[in-house]
């Protein structure tokens, strides 16, 4: 798979000459394409599992010391930069089209469990249904886990922008 794309894609969001550099474009969008993949619909667990998941860490071209970036750098990106842009879905479906251009996909999602337990179950009642999961959904989840979200003992509100709006200290 080419993520190279990704880079001239998000290049008119960003001032090359002002302020910090940026953190890698393309590690940024392979992230959010593991937490899209793996159902992860936190940021903050997601980096949690990249730092103790090798594969994800070989995906992302990361070291196995290699520093991972913090969650909130990734909220940030995410909804001051692309939230209010159709980026997300240019960059699903370009990577969408080469996976299957490739027939690592075929446009349905099949989910099974390979746990063996002796059960009183009906066989001729189970049900095959497909999920489909846009992309969109995967970052309206992203939002709500926000809204809501603790930050070390207080309980911080956010809103739809993801503007702070208070946070009070919890009774003990």
């Amino acid at each position: 798979m080419d993520f190279e794309f990704i880079r001239d894609a998000v290049a008119p969001l960003y001032s090359p000459n002002n302020g910090r550099p940026a953190e890698d474009l393309v590690r940024l969008f392979k992230i959010m394409l593991l937490g899209y993949l793996f159902g992860i619909s936190s940021e903050r667990r997601l980096v949690q599992e990249i730092q103790v998941n090798l594969a994800y860490r070989w995906f992302l071209g990361m070291g196995s010391t290699e520093k991972v970036i913090d969650a909130s750098t990734l909220s940030q990106n995410r909804r001051r930069r692309f939230n209010d842009s159709e980026i997300y879905q240019q960059i699903f479906d370009n990577i969408a089209e080469q996976a299957i251009a490739k027939g690592l996909i075929s446009g349905r999602v099949l989910y099974t469990d390979s746990t063996h337990l002796k059960a009183n179950a009906n066989k001729g009642k189970a049900l095959n249904e497909q999920c489909i999961v846009e992309p969109s959904q995967y970052i309206d989840a992203l939002n709500q886990a926000i809204d809501g979200r603790e930050i070390q003992g207080c309980q911080s509100q956010y809103n739809r922008s993801g503007q702070w709006l208070y946070a009070s200290r919890r009774q003990a």
